[in-house]
């Protein structure tokens, strides 16, 4: 009786140790970091001068290409 309680603890232990299903904490940690440099990143490059000034440009011209 006893064996048969130790062995299914041994094997629900191993089950656990062994499961990685999901992302750890740090995990989630890293990635919500990384997540957030590059949106700075994207908005810095967005709300620069020149792509500003690109996108308006690009806008103008579509306004005012006669068909």
């Amino acid at each position: 009786m006893f064996v048969r309680v130790y062995q299914g603890m041994q094997v629900r232990l191993l089950r656990l140790a062994v499961d990685d299903t999901g992302m750890s904490t740090a995990e989630y940690a890293i990635g919500t970091i990384a997540a957030a440099a590059f949106g700075a990143v994207l908005y810095g490059v967005v709300t620069g001068g020149n792509i500003v000034d690109a996108l308006t440009k690009i806008i103008d011209k579509a306004l005012n290409t006669a068909v």
